[in-house]
This record gives C-alpha cells, sequence and structure tokens, in this order.
C-alpha cells in the first residue's frame, strides 16, 4: 500500500510544481525537456536497461507515436493546470481511462457486461459535469483538459500494445520512450529559443529537475505497487485513479483556492462512482 500511496502523492506533486511555475513566468517547454533529462537518468540507473536488445524488428512506430505525443501532451498538461487548475486537470487525466475501454469495444471487439457500460455512461456524464464552466467565466479553456483526456488515452493503448511485445523488456522500452520524447522536445526548446526568441532560464532547469523526479516517481511506485498487487490488480487501477482526484481536489481546493461549482463538485463524485463500477466490472 505504501507504494500505491507514493505513486499518488508523485502524481499530484507534478501538478503542484507545475502551478507553481506559473507565479515565476517558467517556461513550460523548457520544463518538459529537462523533466525527460532528468526522468532518463533515472530511469538508466534504476533499471539498467540493456538497449543492445533494441533492434529493428521493435515496434519503432509505436516508441515513436508515444514519444512524441508524451511531450505534447505534457504541454496541454501544463495549459489545463495554469488555466482550468489541478482538480479538473487531475479528473480529465484520470477519466482518459474511458478512451482505452472504448477503444477494446469498438476495435478489439471485447465484450462488455453490464458494470462496465454503467460506468462508462456515469463517466461521460462525470466528464461533462467537470469540465462545465462557470457561467461568470467567458474563457472557454476546456479545450485543455480534453485534449489531455483524449491525449493520456491514446497514450494508454499504446502502452498496452508496448506491453504485448514480451521481446524487450517494459522498463527498456519506456527508455526508449523516454529517449525519443527528450529529443523532440529539445528541437521543440531550440525552435522556441532560436525563432521565437524565447529566453533560456536556469529556473527551467531546477523545476524541469522536480518534475522529471516526481514523474518518474510516480511512474516507479506504480509499478511496484502492480508487483506488490499481482494477485489484485484492481485494487491498483482504483486506487491511483481514485487517490489523484480525491488529493488532487483537495490541493485544488484548499491550497490554491480553485473554484468550483456545485455541478462540478457532482462530476467528481460521479468520476468515484464511475471508477468503482469499472473495477468491479473486472472482478
Amino acid at each position: 500500500m505504501l507504494f500505491l500511496i507514493l505513486s499518488i502523492l508523485c502524481s499530484v506533486t507534478v501538478g503542484v510544481i507545475f502551478k507553481i511555475t506559473r507565479r515565476y513566468n517558467a517556461n513550460p517547454s523548457q520544463i518538459v525537456a529537462f523533466n525527460y533529462v532528468f526522468a532518463l537518468l533515472l530511469c538508466y540507473l534504476t533499471f539498467s536497461p540493456d538497449l543492445t536488445e533494441v533492434n529493428a524488428a521493435s515496434p519503432w512506430n509505436i516508441y515513436f507515436s508515444v514519444g512524441i505525443l508524451l511531450p505534447v501532451v505534457f504541454l496541454f498538461l501544463v495549459a489545463s493546470i495554469q488555466h482550468t487548475g489541478i482538480v479538473k486537470t487531475d479528473a480529465a487525466q484520470r477519466l482518459s481511462l474511458f478512451i482505452p475501454i472504448l477503444a477494446a469495444w469498438f476495435i478489439f471487439k471485447e465484450e462488455f457486461n453490464t458494470y462496465k457500460v454503467i460506468g462508462l455512461i456515469i463517466g461521460f456524464s462525470a466528464l461533462l459535469l467537470i469540465l462545465k464552466k462557470q457561467s461568470e467565466n467567458k474563457e472557454n479553456k476546456w479545450i485543455y483538459p480534453a485534449v489531455v483526456l483524449l491525449g493520456f488515452g491514446i497514450i494508454d493503448i499504446l502502452f498496452k500494445q508496448i506491453a504485448l511485445f514480451t521481446t524487450l523488456p517494459y522498463t527498456t522500452s519506456l527508455f526508449v520512450v523516454f529517449t525519443i520524447s527528450l529529443v523532440f522536445a529539445i528541437l521543440f526548446t531550440v525552435y522556441e529559443i532560436a525563432v521565437k526568441k524565447v529566453k533560456f532560464e536556469p529556473k527551467n532547469i531546477l523545476f524541469g529537475a522536480l518534475v522529471g523526479i516526481f514523474n518518474f516517481g510516480n511512474i516507479l511506485f506504480y509499478l511496484k505497487a502492480h508487483k506488490a498487487f499481482a494477485e489484485n490488480p484492481s485494487t491498483v487501477f482504483a486506487g491511483m485513479n481514485m487517490g489523484v482526484i480525491i488529493l488532487g481536489s483537495l490541493v485544488g481546493l484548499f491550497f490554491f483556492k480553485e473554484k468550483l461549482s456545485k455541478i462540478n463538485i457532482l462530476g467528481l463524485f460521479l468520476a468515484l462512482i464511475a471508477i468503482i463500477f469499472i473495477v468491479y466490472s473486472q472482478l
């Protein structure tokens, strides 16, 4: 249970760091780039991947798809946190689990039971209520959490495809994906500095290091939690998603004074119920 709690704390902490960076006018793309520098280093030190096993037969099309999507969706995550808050962003990220579920239904023709269908219906209702803007808010920023939900949902599908490629250890594939993400993030950062004349600032290295450490910690402890609960993976699945929504909501409401309408709060409650139904459908 300790690994699960640590994974939840790391996940929410990443959101908190990005929320704080706005006060210091930090550059999101530079932070994301340095995040992958430190995440890649920690991945190498922790898992010691054998890169000699990577060859032409490896699923490079999936590696590149995930490697490019990760930093892009990460930037939308930052924008979502800064414009709509931690509460809505964390909820949207966790409700992205419905994307691979729908893919399993429509693409892979997986049979669904009643609990999973009910969970999906409640989940989409929750999403509409969570993303509903307050009447006095004239800015329509729902696009950011919507892209976060869709992006992480697609990434989840691709990571599941990587997991099916058993020739390579999962952690080695993770290292390759992080490397591609780092290269893409660096290219984007160089473009901003060279073309858009964005100033490079050392503070972004510090923020990037913090994000990278907690981002990797989230992955490491999540994998360890799954290993500890090998006989009951649904416990990790439910605990992670519900834990992040609850803790993220508490942090957003009490530490950052984010404003939520009664409809938004109802949406968060329905999101938890939807996850319960989805988990129960797996049992």
